[in-house]
């Protein structure tokens, strides 16, 4: 027999089902030091008006990534229900603990949230948090956007993207939302470490899944943040979730087809790149040198890339560790 799973300790303070607009909680109970009967509180607003698809909008799966978070707070606060068909589930700071400490991961468990599904209704504080949207959330949504950026330790040019799927009218629609979403850069997405990804919990249940790369440092932009509210309320118009006429934007289309799209530090030191993002480079040129930092006088390494085609993204800051992501080389494509 299947052992049934527990029901999940979280509680939401909104009615998914009520008309209009709400704003509340999802509400986890965590016992600690400094509250006894504490709780992990994730910010929530329900936008509903009638029957219609359902969109989930998500920032913040890592905490120290600030673009999706700035456009989902300023949708929660300008979105009015008459403006929609259908619902609109905004949920600004997915991993709250990561969040509010500024970290990729959180502070409580050093959990993942990117890494982390399906969860578990008896895990940690974010297998918990993960397994709420694995059962409750995903379960509603037609159209998922999950709000990435590269955070403390990486630095992108700004991209939308979807990835290739075995479903070809799921890819295909997915493909029509980046498009729809009008970044710059759009990209025929390949992940490296997928294993427990949100993005895979929402494309195995048949979902629609967009998702970004918007800037990175650990900070935002003004651009970046501009593009990120005015791409997000572009897929819910594409979606038919949100009632107007979305702007479009040039973009240029990018693919990574396999991992020699990527380069990884074998060494640590003092890293100085050969390049900018947005060049354009061959394969066999010197992206970076890394210096070592021990002692003075020791030649650097140079890392050349494996493929030619678009710097797409770097390590930030400075230094390096063995195993480290330090560029990404994606080509450049016809959509």
């Amino acid at each position: 027999m299947t052992a049934q799973l527990k029901p999940s300790p979280l509680s939401a303070t909104v009615d998914f089902n009520a008309d209009g607009v709400q704003h509340g909680f999802l509400r986890l109970p965590y016992s600690r030091d400094d509250a006894a009967w504490g709780s992990v509180m994730i910010p929530i607003t329900v936008v509903k008006n009638g029957e219609g698809p359902t969109a989930l909008l998500t920032g913040a799966n890592h905490g120290d990534e600030y673009e999706g978070p700035i456009a989902l707070f300023d949708l929660a606060h300008t979105l009015r229900a008459e403006e929609v068909i259908g619902r609109v589930i905004i949920i600004p700071a997915m991993n709250q603990p990561a969040f509010a400490a500024g970290n990729r991961t959180s502070p409580i468990d050093r959990g993942n949230m990117n890494r982390s599904f399906p969860g578990r209704p008896d895990g940690t504080v974010t297998e918990k948090i993960a397994d709420y949207f694995q059962r409750v959330l995903l379960p509603m949504a037609d159209v998922v956007l999950d709000f990435h950026s590269g955070g403390k330790t990486l630095d992108f040019l700004p991209f939308c993207a979807a990835h290739i799927l075995p479903d070809k009218t799921q890819q295909d629609e997915a493909f029509r939302l980046v498009r729809a979403f009008g970044a710059p850069y759009s990209v025929k997405m390949l992940e490296i470490d997928a294993v427990g990804m949100y993005d895979s919990a929402a494309e195995e249940m048949g979902k629609i899944l967009v998702t970004t790369e918007l800037g990175g440092g650990g900070t935002a932009s003004g651009r970046t943040a501009g593009i990120a509210i005015a791409g997000c309320r572009n897929v819910l118009i594409a979606a038919g979730i949100v009632k107007g006429e979305a702007v479009e934007q040039p973009t240029q289309w990018l693919d990574m087809p396999d991992a020699d799209c990527f380069t990884f530090a074998e060494d640590a030191g003092l890293i100085r790149f050969c390049a900018d993002l947005g060049d354009r480079v061959v394969r066999g040129q010197t992206i970076a040198m890394i210096y070592p930092t021990s002692r003075t006088g020791l030649a650097p390494v140079a890392l050349k890339v494996q493929r030619g085609g678009l710097f797409t993204a770097r390590h930030f800051p400075g230094l390096v560790k063995p195993g480290d992501c330090v560029a990404v080389i994606a080509e450049e494509i016809t959509g």
